[in-house]
């Protein structure tokens, strides 16, 4: 019985975008920050009208409306902005609020290409030909794959244990395991995984943090920022006791750009390993307390 009065209220929706839809160029909605950079990539910017909470850069795409948070969206959400087509990550949803929007006649593209650093210039041909803009596909996505062949070409680092810590809410960090984009994005720039054999984002104890020993902290400018800033973070238990405590090694990184797998990634990646490459990745690897590298 409560399904009725949604059904209508979408219906009744559906009507004014259909509408406006047809009284206006297209009306792009996107979800997922990492598809939204690409269609800013492809100069297909000009026909977004909204976002959802994960899509933030560039700065153009800040200023538009969101529609919510990727995982957790609501039909009347998107619907309120009259979109003609969504154009979704494959971690939009939830799944039944895309159907919603397919049902009530707004056309609803998924991006299926696999996750994964490998994977982002088939994602690009994929966001390229939603948009009628495979040529413009072609070139992006050749110029990433000529990324990813130098960071498949870097020479081996010496054995640098890092650990990237996710903090969005201020409250318990998470480590990353196996299995993150960030585990993947320190491989591909010769780091090693402090907490490889751990599985996923998890927190971790004090004695954890001592017995693994990271010589590196990786983290986002707005983790760092949730945790109270620098001091901080050294006074989480147990860094201080690490080599990477020890001597205040850190450096920040952008995680949306880094970690999101978008058109920046490789060359974020990159920019990461030049980085590396200029600190004294020697004995003690030591760089004076409250020194730290940070980029956009």
């Amino acid at each position: 019985m409560t399904a009725h009065p949604v059904l209508g209220l979408l219906f009744w929706l559906a009507l004014i975008v259909s509408s406006q839809a047809k009284a206006s160029d297209e009306r792009l909605v996107v979800l997922g920050g990492d598809i939204a950079e690409t269609v800013v990539a492809l100069g297909a910017g000009a026909k977004l009208i909204a976002r959802d909470d994960t899509s933030l850069y560039p700065d153009s795409l800040a200023v538009l409306p969101s529609v919510g948070y990727l995982r957790r969206l609501s039909a009347e959400s998107v619907l309120s902005v009259r979109p003609s087509r969504v154009l979704a990550s494959r971690y939009a949803g939830p799944k039944e609020v895309l159907r919603q929007l397919d049902a009530v006649g707004v056309t609803v593209v998924r991006i299926e290409a696999p996750t994964g650093l490998g994977a982002i210039p088939d994602k690009v041909s994929e966001v390229a030909a939603a948009l009628g803009l495979e040529p413009e596909g072609r070139a992006l996505a050749d110029g990433i794959q000529q990324e990813l062949d130098r960071l498949d070409a870097l020479p081996p680092l010496p054995d640098i244990g890092a650990m990237f810590i996710l903090n969005h809410t201020g409250t318990t960090p998470l480590v990353s395991g196996d299995g993150t984009a960030a585990a993947a994005a320190m491989e591909a720039v010769g780091l090693r995984n402090a907490f490889d054999g751990m599985t996923g984002y998890r927190p971790v104890s004090g004695e954890a943090l001592v017995r693994h020993g990271p010589d590196l902290v990786l983290i986002s400018r707005h983790g760092l920022d949730a945790l109270g800033g620098e001091g901080a973070l050294w006074q989480l238990p147990g860094l201080d006791m690490t080599p990477a405590g020890r001597d205040r090694r850190l450096i920040v990184i952008d995680d949306q750009g880094m970690l999101g797998f978008g058109p920046r990634t490789p060359r974020l990646l990159l920019e990461l390993r030049r980085t590396l490459e200029r600190m004294p990745l020697s004995v003690s690897w030591y760089q004076p307390p409250g020194r730290r590298v940070a980029w956009r």
